[in-house]
């Protein structure tokens, strides 16, 4: 039914006239008064009868439409598009695997992206898939240009392992491709194209985008070249369970499969960030995807094209949040800074007399928000640097200077899964009004020497709600060392008698340490 149909109709002639009549004639005498009465040729005696029926009804209907129209993205898609690339990836797998597990997911079994998040790979598979002896396999994602003489930014998961890349342009032609560097911690890699020296750019955005502000997603999704959506960003800051250096700008423009690498421009034409994850239950766009910042993007392209690598400064500490429980615990006011769990043996942060249980709150006088916070900060700064941390240690605040040493490529995890703890074991002493049960660390096969370890926990109790198991080995309660039943008892009554809600432990488990704040019954 077109306009003149329902203008026929008595039901909407009525309401539309009135409507028209108080509204339209106030934006049109907007429009008159901007352009001029003598155009039209309008005198003021003209009346609203003679002003709908006059010749220049239809060219004011015109300006009207122009002033409600929606702007739209297409002035700016004109100018960004070239600048963005499909790319190609060719895998020779060198061994065949008889893995029965589904390799389709370039995460690691288990970890949270494992379970919630998946990549952008192509129709052909991912990157790094496991296949038969022999067999190419084929993965597509996107990319664009920030220099005109070639060099391109993708997705580190988008190329790892590649034997061949290459690209095609957004007028159709196709190159080949050399990786200069990647980075797995951010997922950014550097390409280079070869071919010419004048292909068209993008600019990495100088600021960070504000909730709100519209984002324009170009990429190769499913292998459909040259897609463009548009969106809002969602929210900022967002840690998806991808490593510690998680920051990633949310965004509700729709990306798919095959998007991965591609860039997300705000309304200037700038690159505000590349996408590289999507939350996605069912393997295509719900509205929720990731990019990774601009900033980041700059920082570590910059020393990719240098040396092919990334550097990143380390003070060698294991971390965790601090909690509001944690924060009582500790007698801190705000939950904020960086616990460190336990610092590693020879490294920086412990030859500068850092220990566990202390809280690092500012770096270089820069106050410290959480434990994601710290690793960025010191992450994005270089090896050798000297740097000042403020330190919360037993209740005391103090200042602490170290040189950062380098971040180690790879950080191999301890696990004790050489014998059974619990094999020989009593079954200990129970703690009262925790519900579990612990035995000293030496008198239990694969226990160790220090602590006590959890022999027992009721499935109800305050200790299974924060997580402990058998096995656990409890290292320390309120800052004091345990070796005994009795030691954690005096502890705890210790907590209470300085009126405390929760009592802070230092737990080793599976080879890792990490504090826990158990709150404290009353009675």
């Amino acid at each position: 039914m077109t306009d003149r149909d329902l203008s026929n109709l008595p039901s909407y002639r009525q309401p539309r006239r009135s409507a028209f009549s108080a509204r339209k004639i106030a934006l049109m005498a907007s429009v008159v008064a901007g352009l001029g009465v003598a155009v039209y040729g309008f005198s003021p005696s003209t009346s609203p009868a003679d002003l709908f029926s006059s010749p220049a009804h239809a060219q004011v209907n015109n300006e009207v439409r122009k002033v409600e129209r929606p702007i739209g993205f297409a002035d700016i898609v004109e100018r960004v598009k070239p600048s963005v690339i499909s790319v190609k990836v060719n895998i020779k797998e060198k061994t065949a695997s008889n893995d029965s597990d589904d390799d389709s997911s370039p995460f690691q079994p288990g970890s949270p992206m494992e379970r919630f998040f998946r990549r952008f790979g192509g129709p052909d598979g991912f990157p790094g898939q496991k296949g038969g002896r022999g067999r190419v396999v084929q993965g597509q994602g996107s990319g664009f240009f920030i220099s005109a003489d070639g060099y391109a930014v993708t997705n580190n998961h988008v190329v790892d392992g590649a034997d061949k890349v290459e690209v095609t342009t957004d007028d159709g032609k196709t190159y080949t491709a050399k990786v200069i560097g990647t980075d797995q911690r951010t997922d950014v890699a550097l390409i280079k194209v070869e071919g010419s020296s004048n292909f068209p750019f993008a600019k990495l955005a100088d600021g960070k985008p504000r909730i709100g502000d519209w984002v324009l997603a170009v990429g190769n999704p499913f292998g459909l070249g040259g897609t463009v959506t548009a969106g809002i960003v969602s929210a900022s800051g967002r840690d998806i369970g991808n490593g510690p250096y998680d920051d990633f700008i949310q965004i509700d423009a729709p990306v798919n499969k095959g998007n991965s690498g591609g860039p997300a421009f705000n309304t200037e034409g700038e690159v505000m960030g590349v996408n590289t994850a999507i939350y996605s239950p069912s393997g295509g766009s719900v509205g929720i995807a990731f990019s990774i910042p601009a900033s980041t993007v700059k920082s570590v392209v910059a020393q990719l094209k240098d040396k092919g690598s990334v550097s990143r400064g380390w003070i060698g500490v294991q971390i965790q949040p601090v909690t509001s429980d944690i924060a009582d615990s500790l007698g801190m006011k705000k939950a904020e800074g960086a616990l460190v769990a336990e610092p590693q043996a020879n490294g920086p942060a412990a030859k500068a007399g850092i220990e566990s249980g202390d809280v690092i709150t500012a770096v270089n006088g820069e106050p410290v928000k959480d434990a994601r916070e710290l690793a960025r900060t010191i992450g994005g700064l270089a090896p050798g640097a000297t740097v000042k941390l403020n330190v919360l240690h037993k209740g005391q605040d103090k200042v602490v200077n170290l040189t950062l040493g380098q971040l180690p490529n790879t950080v191999e995890a301890k696990s004790d899964t050489d014998t059974d703890t619990n094999k020989g074991a009593n079954r200990g002493t129970d703690v009262p009004k925790l519900g579990m049960t612990v035995a000293p660390a030496n008198s239990v096969a694969g226990a160790g020497k220090d602590g006590v370890v959890v022999t027992e926990v009721d499935p109800k109790s305050a200790a299974a709600e924060r997580g402990f198991k058998e096995g656990d080995v409890i290292l320390e309660v309120g800052g004091k060392s345990v070796s005994t039943a009795g030691d954690v008892r005096d502890a705890i009554n210790t907590a209470r008698t300085d009126n405390k809600n929760s009592v802070l432990m230092r737990v080793k488990s599976g080879g890792q340490s990490r504090f826990v704040a158990v709150p404290l019954a009353k009675g």
